[in-house]
């Protein structure tokens, strides 16, 4: 397991949501600090070639049902289709289900039944065979966090309250949640001191919460070993028998985190890992996606000593200055010998002349930055 690739130049983009579908990311939504936010216009959708780790935004086609820009949503991925609920812009929560179809490149709003969610951002959701999973986040029109659980049947098109059983999570957002057989494992997130009531006093829970679907019931896992500490607007994926979390934030403690940690699903254990390459800042609200044996990683923001190496002043009246991000990394679990040697041939700066064509190739889409958004101090 290694960083292997780092670059910049992708979309500039905080609590954005993305799914993998093929060898395509496509990503939808989310803000920049450093651009002109407006609630109401389309939202902007790119897409990354993971054979070639290039972005390029997707010109899809404009009609009535296009969905406005938003934050704090979620998206998952049914077939070539995907399914886009919740979040907000500066003025709503949305609680309409928008579809896009990546072989089209159309947006529709599918007609759906049954006990439809309160509009909320902050969730979480996973697919389960043909269900989409939605748990917790903070519903604006209660002024709370939720420990709710809903599903729609993406065949039906029909919503469901789920009354579960057993020990749930606390009311939360900014988790993450991940689908393992027929379970739905979650970690992290944010509560409240008085929830399910938001006074400001935030709190964070460490704990694994694993919700049998069949059973319907909810069991705090206990789970041993090396914990990492808890956090939220952290990622989370699968990968074979583990659940893997990287990054997030704990506004406690007023730490940010680029750490890696996995869960080990079998034997209810974590483990902190030490992985060789540039691993990337400490950020939160990023996204990452994994595709075969590679996670894909990019956006998010992060604390400004991260980015520029310039110190934070310490009697500055807002001394979390933040700065988001535009760069794209890439964890590999099994890297070829081509990649390795790639990495020794820019490690130690050597003569690339002689290198067959093919090889070069791999160099430069490894190295040279994407064209989406310019350095964050661009003057021109």
């Amino acid at each position: 397991m290694r960083w292997t690739v780092h670059i910049e130049g992708g979309p500039r983009r905080v609590n954005h949501a993305a799914v993998c579908i093929e060898d395509k990311m496509y990503s939808f939504g989310g803000y920049c600090s450093t651009e002109d936010y407006k609630d109401w216009e389309p939202i902007p959708v790119h897409v990354l070639d993971t054979s070639t780790l290039r972005w390029a935004p997707v010109n899809y086609k404009k009609n009535d049902v296009v969905p406005f820009q938003r934050y704090g949503h979620t998206a998952v991925a049914y077939g070539h289709k995907v399914y886009m609920w919740g979040g907000r812009n500066n003025a709503v929560a949305c609680d309409t289900l928008s579809c896009f179809d990546t072989k089209k490149l159309e947006w529709s709003t599918p007609q759906v039944s049954g006990m439809v969610p309160y509009a909320k951002d902050g969730h979480s959701a996973c697919i389960i065979k043909n269900k989409m999973y939605i748990f917790g986040g903070f519903e604006y029109i209660t002024d709370q966090y939720s420990q709710d659980v809903h599903c729609l049947d993406l065949d039906t098109m029909q919503w469901r309250f789920i009354n579960t059983h057993g020990s749930p999570p606390c009311y939360r957002d900014f988790h993450t949640a991940v689908a393992y057989n027929n379970k739905m494992y979650v970690f992290g997130g944010r509560g409240d001191l008085n929830s399910p009531y938001n006074s400001e006093e935030e709190i964070y829970c460490p704990h694994v919460y694993c919700l049998d679907i069949e059973k319907e019931t909810w069991c705090n896992m206990n789970a041993k070993g090396a914990c990492p500490e808890a956090r939220r607007s952290h990622s989370a994926w699968i990968y074979k028998d583990f659940m893997y979390i990287f990054g997030g934030l704990n506004a406690k403690t007023k730490t940010h985190f680029n750490d890696l940690y996995r869960y080990s699903i079998k034997d209810n254990y974590w483990e902190y890992l030490n992985v060789h390459g540039t691993r990337p800042c400490k950020r939160r609200r990023q996204a990452c996606l994994i595709y075969k044996d590679k996670v894909y990683l990019f956006g998010g923001t992060s604390p400004c000593t991260h980015n520029n190496n310039r110190p934070i002043d310490e009697n500055d009246d807002n001394p979390e200055r933040l700065v988001d991000n535009s760069d794209l990394h890439v964890l590999d679990y099994a890297p070829t010998l081509k990649t390795l040697s790639i990495l020794c041939v820019l490690e130690y700066n050597l003569d690339q002349y002689s290198l067959p064509q093919h090889i070069i190739m791999d160099i430069k889409m490894m190295t040279t930055p994407n064209r989406i958004s310019r350095p964050i101090n661009h003057a021109g």
